[in-house]
This record gives C-alpha cells, sequence and structure tokens, in this order.
C-alpha cells in the first residue's frame, strides 16, 4: 500500500446511521434535484437504480440505492466462468452434516501475489443461495492488493477482519476497515480490496438471507447494543480508469468474468439505502446482568438476518467485546449447554475466556446443533473457584455466526491439516463431584 493510498484511507469522513437514508455526491450538482430518474441527469450522468430487495417488500425493508454514474452498468461485455478457487457455495452436499465439536487453526499463508478474492476460503454453510436462504462461512488471507473489482449476486458480505488494515474501494465511496472493524458490502456491490498492511487475515459471512439489520431491543428499551448512528456509510467517490478492468461476478455459487474498458467503480453521487457500512465493534454497548447467573450470548447481537419465524435468524453476527463482570454467586464463563441454534465461533485478538488454550486469534470453532459445548477443564476449574469480585474482560475480542441451521462443511475444510484433530479432548479430565447427601 502506498503512501498515498494510506493517507486516503485514514483521511475518510462517513455518513452515520444504519439503514438510514443517505446520499452523497463526490461533485456538486450531482445529485437531481427532486427526481430519482430525469429526463437528463445532472452533468451528463446515467441514472441507475440498484435494488437490494423486492419492489413491493414494505418500506421498512425495502433496500435500494439510485446511482448516479459516469457510464450504466449495463454497458459491457458478456461474463464467462473463471475458476472458482477455494470459493463454494450453498448447497453444501459434498459431505453430511457432522455433529462432532471442531475447531481449526488459521489458515497457512498463502502463495505470493495472493489477493482478497483469491484467498477466500469457504469452510461450510447451509440453506441454498438460488433460494436466497442460508449463509456460508468463508475465512480470507491476502498478501496483494486486487486489481481486479468484486460483486456477489448470492449475498451480502460481512468482512471480519483478524489481521492487517482493509481498504475497500466501493461503488458508493471508500472504507477504511481496521481489526476490530466489521464491514458490510450489501448483495450486487462492486468494490475491490486493497491492502494497508504486507498480509491481512480474516473472516467472511455471507449472508443468501435477508439483509442484516441491528435487531429489536423489546424489554431492553430504546438504548443499548448496537447503536445506530455508528454504522459509517462512505462519501463518494468515484474512478476514471479508461482501459481494460477486469470484474468478477460471483452468480449462484460460480465466478463469472468479463473485461470491461472502464471502471465500474464510476458512481459520482448516490441516495438510498441499499448501502455498505463499517463499524467499530468496540462502540458496542454491551449488556449484562448485575445481580446473578449468566445471560444468553444473544444479548450480545450486533445484526440479525431475520426469517420468516419471527426470533428464529438465518444468522445472527455475535461479538464478546470487552464488559464487566459483576454476577453474584454466577459461573461467570459461558456455561454449558447444547443449543438448537448452530454455532461457529472466531478470534479477533487476545484470549477468549471460555477456553484456556488452542482457540487461538484467526482460528475457529464449530459447534452445530445440539453438539455440547462449554469451558475447558481448565477454566472451569479456575472459574469454579475464583473471587466473584467486580472483574473487567476486556484481553480479548470473539465473535460468532449463530444460524438456525446445521453447518455443512465443505471437503476442504474437513480435511484441512489445520483442522485440530483432538479437540474433544479439552473437555478431558471433567471430574465427578457429586456427593450425595446421606
Amino acid at each position: 500500500m502506498s503512501a498515498d493510498a494510506r493517507k486516503t484511507a485514514e483521511g475518510l469522513s462517513y455518513l452515520s446511521g444504519f439503514g438510514n437514508e443517505h446520499s452523497s455526491e463526490a461533485v456538486p450538482g450531482a445529485l437531481p434535484e427532486g427526481r430519482n430518474s430525469p429526463q437528463r441527469a445532472p452533468l451528463g450522468l446515467y441514472a441507475e437504480q440498484l435494488s437490494g430487495s423486492a419492489f413491493t417488500e414494505p418500506r421498512a425493508h425495502n433496500r435500494r440505492s439510485w446511482l448516479y454514474r459516469i457510464r450504466p452498468s449495463a454497458q459491457h461485455p458478456a461474463f464467462t466462468r473463471t475458476g472458482n478457487g477455494a470459493i463454494r457455495t450453498a448447497p453444501f452436499t459434498e459431505t453430511v452434516p457432522d455433529p462432532n465439536r471442531l475447531r481449526w487453526n488459521p489458515l497457512p499463508d498463502p502463495a505470493p501475489g495472493t489477493d482478497f478474492l483469491a484467498g477466500l476460503w469457504t469452510l461450510g454453510g447451509n440453506g441454498d443461495a438460488t433460494q436466497r436462504a442460508g449463509m456460508a462461512v468463508h475465512l480470507y488471507h491476502a498478501n496483494a492488493s486486487m486489481e481486479r473489482v468484486f460483486s456477489d449476486a448470492d449475498g451480502e458480505l460481512l468482512i471480519v477482519p483478524e489481521r492487517g488494515g482493509l481498504l475497500l474501494r466501493t461503488e458508493f465511496g471508500l472504507l477504511h476497515v481496521e481489526p476490530g472493524h466489521i464491514a458490510l458490502i450489501p448483495r450486487g456491490v462492486r468494490f475491490r480490496v486493497e491492502l494497508l498492511d504486507d498480509s491481512a487475515r480474516g473472516y467472511v459471512c455471507e449472508n443468501y438471507g435477508a439483509p442484516f439489520q441491528l435487531p429489536d431491543l423489546g424489554p431492553i428499551g430504546a438504548n443499548g447494543l448496537a447503536n445506530a448512528r455508528d454504522f459509517k456509510a462512505p462519501v463518494a467517490a468515484y474512478e476514471e480508469t479508461e482501459g481494460p478492468v477486469e470484474v468478477v461476478n460471483k452468480f449462484c455459487g460460480n465466478l463469472w468474468t468479463a473485461t470491461y474498458g472502464h471502471s465500474p467503480l464510476d458512481v459520482v453521487a448516490w441516495h438510498g439505502t441499499h448501502v455498505p457500512y463499517v463499524y467499530d465493534l468496540r462502540r458496542f454497548n454491551v449488556i449484562g446482568t448485575i445481580s446473578y447467573d449468566h445471560p444468553d450470548p444473544s444479548i450480545f447481537t450486533v445484526l440479525t438476518s431475520p426469517t420468516d419465524t419471527p426470533g428464529l435468524a438465518g444468522v445472527d453476527f455475535v461479538v464478546f467485546a470487552p464488559r464487566w463482570l459483576v454476577g453474584e454467586d454466577t459461573f461467570r464463563p459461558p456455561y454449558f449447554h447444547r443449543n438448537v441454534m448452530s454455532e461457529y465461533m472466531g478470534l479477533v485478538e487476545g484470549a477468549y475466556d471460555a477456553k484456556a488454550e488452542g482457540f487461538v486469534p484467526g482460528g475457529g470453532s464449530l459447534h452445530n446443533m445440539m453438539s455440547a459445548h462449554g469451558p475447558d477443564r481448565e477454566t472451569f476449574d479456575r472459574a469454579s473457584a475464583a473471587e466473584l469480585k467486580p472483574q473487567k474482560i476486556d484481553d480479548g475480542l470473539a465473535f460468532m455466526f449463530e444460524t438456525r441451521w446445521p453447518v455443512t462443511l465443505t471437503p476442504q475444510a474437513a480435511g484441512a491439516e489445520h483442522l485440530q484433530r483432538r479437540y474433544d479432548d479439552v473437555w478431558d479430565g471433567l471430574e465427578r463431584h457429586f456427593r450425595p447427601l446421606r
């Protein structure tokens, strides 16, 4: 990453508010007044609507943006199939769902010249991308900036960096994303990923279903969890590149490529709700017990993708952010449990308070539905005997993709060299302490 590009990334300004109607123009007067599609758009631009939802969905759920661009998206040659690399898409049918507890070390180092797209590696998922239901878990490890442009027609992409900053050049403008942040690229939005460091590593949730939204707060009331104002949309910025630009489109599980005669990142102005965002996870307002018992992890939900069953998400994004533990007579780490939901957990930095070792930044664990899991023996012994004074948990940042359906592995994940073969051993040695009263 050049010094100029880093300066650009560090100097970004943003528009605030998740799901709000935003507008931005890189050149004054580029946004039309009063009409989305005037007979002649200002400055000789083309008006184009990008719809992330059906036209007739309720207003509160409708996602669309109007783009005012140098050339319309329709001006491009035919796409042709290209290799999928390590990317796989639902339905996942090459293996059967696995009830075992599974854990992986970080992805190995990539070959030189691996960009974000080439560095994507699919662990598994569920649902069916062609039916717009379910999700996929990907990891990425890259050491080169993208020169091509990518878009995903199958779903939106929630990017969770673990190592190395990213500059996302999108149709809507630029997003600067560091470890501890997340970035959301809506379905169909074109973007390029440039590295701000020598390499970058992290996680991606590909959400085929309803777009992520903030969860309802219910009895919590008006405040808490993620605040809408802390989600930042980009300010309009455009490219005037003339000449060949490779554009890769993910469509129904396969990658397709075309060579445009210009950059498709040529939007001069825009307004709407189908917009990319960045969010700093450290701004999450953690809610927890101030009396006794350990709350369910749903209390840490940042974003949710709802389904037709209220309260049952296609996927939730949950963060275990820095927080105070003050519960009295309470086992404070996450408790032993079995869950109808399936959980993929990753670690951005530090350590997770339910695991003593083996769960490391860049790695991840999968506990499919009804798989028994919880603290390992060392954590259980320590927490059971700890002095219960107020304790600040601030040495780690973990997250979870939680989904209503089992996550079926790809063959590459099931047979990976970095799969921990003896993960079950962490629960060995949990002794019998039961002593019946006589």
